[in-house]
């Protein structure tokens, strides 16, 4: 087969008897020989991680969707993930579309305050689709105590993290990770933002490997951890989520694997969320109050990572 972004004229490597074609953004994945019982590719498909909240203390974005196979007859000696399926994908003579999803935008700082990140795009390869991470929620964003949409974490592959709320009628809600359902599930829930108390935090993104971290009156809202594959013959960690804003001087950590960093709180030089890592599907970073050169105000969540694709098969 031929496709993918590697450095060579067929676009894979080799690890001893298999071949690994990485997709780093659109293509196609082009078979020109080969069939029967053992014509089968095993998959690595991640999406697009999504954008973290803007407003103050705003929750962190979801991770893209992972999804992974892994079968000892025909994957080869490597360790993969422990969200990888037992069943490979049949392939027959013929070009397979490949689908890598963009990370979801950050609201341009010029856009309404309080607002929902944007969602991560899917990757698709076959009859496997990741779905893209869904944003980190607004923080305050509920005026007078009315809650809306942008008060709640997105769902997605994995999940958005609550913004921090000050309102008793609009409590802090994160999103529903592994939405749509898929078995093994593909991501996880966000954490739920803060609702009282002098440490305003907004709940961290959710991750491949767990969930986001709750914001609390002592706790931030970090992002989930994404989950390491050695499909690429070399151990790399995928989908973390974002980090969520915090009145609290320093950053919140994104979860590993391309998870953005949430964004610091009053007195610290203005600075937005940190944006997830290309091709790692990490969430972005939410935003949180600021101090610019206008004075406070809200700063913007940072972009979801974009998604990738790899596909490994026995050659020899």
């Amino acid at each position: 087969a031929t496709g993918g972004n590697q450095p060579t004229a067929s676009g894979c490597i080799v690890d001893t008897n298999y071949k690994v074609h990485k997709f780093t953004g659109p293509g196609t994945f082009c078979v020109s020989a080969g069939g029967g019982p053992v014509a089968l590719v095993d998959y690595m498909v991640i999406a697009g991680g999504a954008s973290g909240g803007t407003g103050n203390n705003a929750g962190g974005g979801g991770a893209g969707g992972y999804r992974e196979s892994y079968c000892a007859t025909t994957s080869g000696p490597y360790t993969a993930s422990p969200l990888a399926s037992g069943t490979s994908i049949p392939v027959s003579v013929q070009g397979y579309p490949i689908t890598v999803g963009a990370g979801g935008t950050a609201h341009p700082s010029s856009s309404p305050p309080d607002r929902r990140g944007p969602v991560g795009n899917d990757s698709v390869f076959s009859c496997i689709t990741s779905a893209g991470g869904g944003g980190g929620a607004t923080g305050n964003g509920g005026a007078n105590g009315t809650p809306g949409t942008d008060d709640v974490g997105g769902s997605g592959g994995s999940a958005g993290g609550g913004g921090y709320q000050n309102y008793s009628a609009n409590p802090s809600t994160a999103g529903v990770g592994n939405t749509p359902p898929v078995s093994p599930p593909q991501g996880n829930s966000g954490g739920a933002g803060n609702s009282a108390g002098a440490d305003y935090n907004g709940g961290g993104g959710g991750g491949a490997g767990a969930v986001g971290t709750e914001g609390t009156g002592g706790t931030r809202g970090a992002g989930g951890n994404g989950t390491t594959s050695e499909i690429s013959a070399t151990p790399t960690v995928y989908a973390g989520g974002g980090g969520a804003g915090s009145n609290a001087s320093g950053t919140t950590p994104g979860g590993t694997g391309g998870g953005g960093a949430g964004a610091p709180g009053s007195g610290s030089p203005s600075a937005g969320g940190v944006s997830g890592t290309v091709n790692t599907g990490g969430g972005g970073g939410g935003g949180s109050c600021t101090t610019g050169p206008g004075g406070p105000g809200p700063s913007q969540g940072g972009g979801g990572g974009s998604g990738i694709v790899y596909l490994r098969y026995k050659f020899q």
